[in-house]
């Protein structure tokens, strides 16, 4: 019995490949389901599901069924890789395939649902290739908070040790079903012990502003543009800020001594010149996706040469920045404004003068890139935990890569499912709401006050970025806030704050453990709530 243990704690050293028969079969069924899920309920419901944790307790229930193939699932790292499966397939189809190809459809341009399709899907696989090149720089590092992330590899961790881990994990997941029940924000409050505190309580704030500013202020920041002009200045800076951090050159020993710790190159597995590579190669992808979007659909005829140009270098830059800022909001707060931040593009687009269809391109393009860039950064970090948090390096580079290529079959799969039933969705005028705003806007046109007022409040968005720096992102989380609709929400993330701090000034370090495994909890009685309510609610 003894020597059966250790040739599996030997097996456990080298991970598992995606391309084992039984595991490439397996992955690509959970990713039907997930893609289904994720269209499913994004066009009936408008929202998109975190469905890594039912995938980590799938493969858990697999591992249990007593047949020899199925044993090997009591493998961490094969559930792993049946959870990543499922997430990216679900937020790939529904994200970053059927919300870009939707907004030509509402407009009544059907003609572009094929190079939107087409455009979005290789957006999609270059998101995604993007943050996996990115995981673990300076920009991105895997000691990230990535909630959602940590969460997951929490519950898979305590279905396999059991114990201590696995009763506060049960308790926190208790709590968070019974707190979601009460429409408490559970996976906010979880956060809350996890994520870098300034930029949670900015985050806070933000959230009180948006549910709060129209009772207590008359004011609305939605209708004002005053949120989305907040997030272009604390975007603006962000982007400088994380170009400086890749493409400065390294400070000496003396002037890096007595400031604030930073992250060196010696403790990232991915240094500051893959680093700059990969985001040059990125916008140079975006450039040739957005040429080809101009070509196949028809836009070419629409504008003249300048204008042409200048939408290929537009579209493609948004993108870019679009991918940055919903990275950047998801590792530090779990939450990602995909939809607000492809809006805010959308706005740019009818201020430079864009003809309607050019718009309609450019909203699914940029709406494309960032969710599969998050979620990537999600699993990942699941990976890393499960691994152990990076002290073998061979073996996380490695499981990485599993990672990475297992999404990479997940979209695949994500694009067939969506290819095949689109039509129907469509037949039945099933469309995901945020394209019905898209199409509204694009309709409406842009003015010069909306102009003065997103100008007008960048200015105080760049200047709490700036106060911030690139490691806390109190801009773009206090942005973030402000384009989010989470009745109380901002509650739970202030109340979470204040709980950490009392506990942590009374049982120091050693509450930390404890306080990340029930936050986890939390947050995975949320997303179970979460899925299985959406569920309940299409079969009435």
């Amino acid at each position: 019995m003894e020597e059966k243990e250790v040739k599996e704690k030997e097996k456990e050293k080298k991970h598992p490949s995606i391309f084992e028969p039984f595991a490439l079969i397996l992955n690509i069924v959970t990713s039907v389901i997930g893609a289904i899920i994720g269209m499913q309920l994004v066009t009936t419901l408008g929202v998109t599901p975190n469905t890594a944790i039912i995938g980590a307790l799938v493969a858990m229930l697999i591992a249990r069924i007593p047949v020899m193939i199925f044993r090997k699932y009591k493998s961490i790292h094969r559930q792993n890789l049946v959870q990543t499966s499922i997430s990216s397939a679900t937020f790939g189809a529904a994200n970053s395939l059927l919300i870009p190809i939707g907004i030509p459809f509402a407009m009544g341009a059907t003609e572009l649902i094929v190079p939107m399709l087409i455009g979005a899907a290789l957006a999609m696989f270059v998101d995604a290739t993007l943050l996996y090149k990115l995981y673990d720089s300076k920009l991105f590092p895997a000691k990230g908070t990535w909630a959602p992330g940590v969460a997951t590899a929490e519950s898979i961790l305590a279905g396999d040790k059991g114990g201590k881990r696995a009763l506060l994990l049960g308790v926190g997941t208790v709590i968070g079903l019974i707190g979601s029940y009460f429409k408490i924000s559970m996976s906010a409050f979880g956060v809350a012990f996890i994520g870098n505190i300034w930029a949670l309580t900015m985050f806070g704030i933000g959230l009180m502003i948006r549910q709060y500013s129209v009772p207590w202020f008359d004011i609305d920041v939605n209708q004002l543009y005053i949120a989305h002009g907040v997030m272009i200045g604390a975007g603006i800076v962000a982007l400088i800020q994380a170009g400086l951090l890749i493409f400065k050159r390294p400070k000496s020993a003396e002037s890096e001594a007595g400031g604030e710790e930073e992250i060196t190159d010696s403790r990232l597995t991915r240094t500051d010149k893959e680093a700059r590579r990969t985001l040059s190669l990125g916008f140079a992808a975006y450039l040739v996706i957005a040429l080809l979007i101009a070509v196949i659909g028809g836009i070419m005829t629409k504008m003249s040469l300048g204008m042409l140009i200048g939408f290929i270098i537009f579209a493609a830059f948004a993108a870019f920045v679009h991918e940055i800022i919903v990275g950047i909001a998801a590792m530090h707060s779990g939450w990602f404004p995909a939809f607000a931040v492809a809006f805010i593009t959308l706005l740019f687009g009818m201020l430079i003068g864009f003809p309607p269809v050019a718009l309609a391109l450019l909203a699914g393009f940029s709406a494309a890139t960032g969710p599969a860039f998050a979620d990537m950064g999600y699993d990942l970090k699941a990976g890393y935990i499960l691994r152990g948090n990076g002290k073998d390096p061979e073996l996380e580079l490695h499981g990485r890569k599993q990672q990475y290529i297992t999404a990479m079959i997940a979209f695949g799969v994500a694009l067939l499912t969506v290819l095949l039933s689109y039509k129907g969705y469509f037949a039945q005028n099933l469309v995901p709401p945020i394209d019905k705003v898209y199409v509204s806007t694009i309709q409406a046109g842009a003015s010069a006050d909306i102009a003065r007022q997103l100008l007008l409040w960048a200015i105080p968005g760049a200047i709490v970025q700036l106060i911030g720096g690139p490691s806390r992102q109190i801009g773009v989380l206090f942005a973030t806030g402000l384009l989010i609709v989470s009745p109380n929400a901002c509650w739970a993330v202030l109340v979470g704050i204040l709980i950490r701090i009392v506990v942590l000034k009374i049982f120091k370090k050693k509450a930390e453990t404890p306080m990340s495994i029930l936050a986890a909890g939390f947050i995975a009685g949320d997303a179970l709530y979460s899925f299985f309510s959406s569920v309940f609610k299409l079969k009435k």
